[in-house]
């Protein structure tokens, strides 16, 4: 068959295999190429960097790139965690699941040993199924990365399933919303969360779960000396606060920073660290369906594309780990740079006051009839159609797809 993208409402429900799988390529052979560029040695050339990585949430997004870059620029074997649909004769998998594929396909081929676990990383066999692995290799863990993002988790303890919501707090946001693929505005409005929507999201969304992964690595031995974590979270600019920072999800990442600290605190007896890493707004499954999101995205990547500071996931990684995880002696792990609430800040070049104030200018401009001029629309629609495997550079989508469980 001849896989074209399904969307609807700013949602693509379906993935293309050769797609997805170029698209993870494509981002390998960045880490290769900034491997060379910036002379990092892997630890069999003599290097300082991570050696076995655990990466949760590993299938696309920030834990994808966080994966290839411990990989492909630093050479270490990874064990990723993630919970994809799998393909089948009849049905396509979740993206994920192909970039899963690829990646261990190339890992494999560069002698790295590599073990993908599809399951549900908030439960505790998940938790034992990753302990026995490890210890199977004979090797402890010197980097963990939290890149969970899901609607629903069930606590290990009680069995209750709690559900996740993307909700201003306190009163309704509004804005208008970009249909990407039409370039068509309409207005939304979030009605604010109720009931117990706020603490069931930080349930599902905050650090109670990255917590309860570090207690039991800890508990189960297979954390190495030295060994630092890293949780992913995003603050963005003062018009998204009440949908995000200040909302359901802001919540949620508030608790995940203040169990950083815990965390932080009970990895000092191995010389370790925790941190959440704030990084760059980019298009996702989750920000394309958010009021006024695309439309400051797209605007926000016409800035940095014309500054020449834009990145996408891949670049984000790459930076995180070789300018501020691993910038010490032979590319080991080095003193990190943080703010005052001891967060990484990769989101630097998007706050900056200059991008900020051109993003001002052009916010209130946009119209229906400007919206292709005035923001970067074609940008942020090659992202969303990227993520799913469509628009990407060297694959032929006139060809038919006689094997959905094959990226070739």
């Amino acid at each position: 068959m001849v896989i074209k993208p399904m969307i609807r409402s700013n949602i693509c429900i379906n993935s293309h295999p050769v797609g997805c799988a170029k698209e993870t390529e494509r981002q390998i052979d960045y880490a290769r190429a900034q491997k060379a560029k910036r002379s990092i040695k892997t630890s069999k050339e003599g290097g300082n960097g991570p050696k076995t990585v655990l990466v949760l949430g590993c299938s696309t997004g920030y834990g994808l790139g966080s994966r290839i870059s411990a990989a492909f620029e630093y050479g270490a074997d990874t064990i990723g965690v993630s919970f994809e649909k799998e393909a089948s004769d009849r049905r396509g998998g979740t993206p994920g699941w192909y970039n899963n594929k690829a990646f261990d396909r190339a890992a494999k081929k560069d002698g790295l040993q590599t073990v993908t676990i599809n399951a549900d990383a908030y439960s505790d066999e998940c938790r034992k199924t990753v302990i026995d692995q490890v210890k199977a290799w004979g090797k402890k863990f010197d980097l963990i990365i939290y890149s969970l993002a899901s609607p629903v988790r069930t606590d290990p303890d009680s069995k209750v399933m709690y559900k996740s919501v993307i909700k201003p707090v306190g009163q309704p946001y509004g804005g208008a919303a970009l249909d990407m693929m039409t370039g068509k505005l309409s207005e939304m409005t979030a009605e604010p969360a109720s009931g117990d929507e706020i603490p069931n999201t930080v349930k599902v969304m905050g650090g109670e779960d990255w917590e309860r992964w570090i207690k039991q690595l800890s508990e189960a031995d297979v954390l190495a000396q030295g060994c630092r974590t890293v949780a992913y979270s995003y603050i963005g600019p003062k018009l998204s606060h009440p949908i995000y920072r200040d909302g359901t999800i802001g919540a949620a990442k508030k608790d995940l920073e203040q169990r950083a600290h815990n965390i932080d605190s009970q990895l000092k007896s191995i010389g370790g660290a925790a941190y959440v890493s704030v990084n760059k707004g980019l298009i996702t499954r989750s920000s394309s369906v958010i009021p006024i999101i695309a439309l400051y995205l797209g605007a926000l990547f016409k800035v940095m594309k014309a500054k020449g500071t834009h990145e996408g996931c891949i670049e984000q990684m790459e930076r995180l780990f070789a300018e501020r995880l691993y910038t010490g002696e032979n590319n080991g792990a080095g003193k990190v740079p943080v703010d005052s609430e001891n967060r990484i800040r990769i989101d630097d070049w998007e706050l900056e006051d200059d991008v900020q104030a051109e993003v001002d200018k052009i916010m209130p401009n946009i119209t229906e009839e400007n919206v292709e001029q005035s923001i970067d629309l074609a940008g942020i629609r090659h992202d969303f159609l990227a993520i799913n495997g469509f628009d990407v550079e060297g694959v032929d989508y006139t060809k038919d797809v006689t094997d959905l469980t094959s990226i070739d």
